[in-house]
Order: structure tokens, then sequence, then C-alpha cells
């Protein structure tokens, strides 16, 4: 996440970026990503800490009034990448993990999950763009 943008970017500043993670079984997965290598949030002064969240919350907001999803999921694991980033996550009782993890197995084979949803993702992109001013 140092060298490369990570996924699909939706916007970006000097301290941060959204990107929107590429995979088929969750059309709706978003990472805010400082854009500093930092392993931890604890790493980040108070202000830049408040800074991400309110990121997260901003992506957040904008899936649930935008979606109704089921449910959403945040998650900062970063075990793989020791580089700070949120992941922002719209859950759906139709998804195909549902209702476990999304890294675990699937429960069912759900073909085109954009389809399912109430606006095509670059839709969601720029929503989710201008909520970042």
């Amino acid at each position: 996440m140092c060298d490369q943008v990570g996924g699909h970017l939706v916007c970006q500043n000097e301290q941060l970026r959204v990107i929107r993670v590429l995979g088929e079984a969750h059309p709706v997965f978003y990472r805010v990503i400082w854009n500093a290598h930092i392993a931890e949030w604890t790493d980040l002064p108070p202000p830049d800490r408040s800074l991400i969240m309110q990121h997260v919350a901003k992506v957040e907001t904008v899936l649930r009034q935008t979606l109704k999803p089921t449910k959403i999921n945040i998650a900062s694991l970063g075990n793989a990448v020791p580089h700070l980033h949120w992941h922002v996550v719209a859950r759906f009782d139709w998804d195909a993990h549902w209702p476990l993890p999304i890294w675990a197995e699937k429960q069912r084979n759900v073909p085109n999950p954009d389809q399912h949803l109430l606006m095509p993702v670059q839709t969601l992109d720029a929503l989710i763009a201008s909520a970042m001013v």
C-alpha cells in the first residue's frame, strides 16, 4: 500500500485515500488508507487519528444512506499488510458469505452481485468522493 494505490482510487488528499477493493464477491468493499507508512493507528498523533476515523465514518454514512445494507463491517487488521488502513464493507443478507465474515468460506453463489445494488458502484464512488470534502 506504500507503492501502489491498492484498488480503484475513489479519492485522495495529502494524508489519506479511499479505494474500492476490486473483487467479485463483495462489490461494496472500501478501504481508507493512510498515505504515509504507519503500521498502527496509535502511531498517529491524535488529530490524525481523528481525521482518518472521520473519513471512515463518512464512507460508512454514504453506504448506509444509499444502499440500506443489512450491516456495515469495519475492521483494521493489517496482519499481512502492516500499513494503516480501515476496511469498510457493506454487508447484505444475500451476499456470498453472509452471515459469516467476508474472509470465511462462501455460504452461497451470488452471480453478478452488482445487480443487487441500488445503484452502480461508479455512482457510489462519486458520492463517497463528494462526501470526503
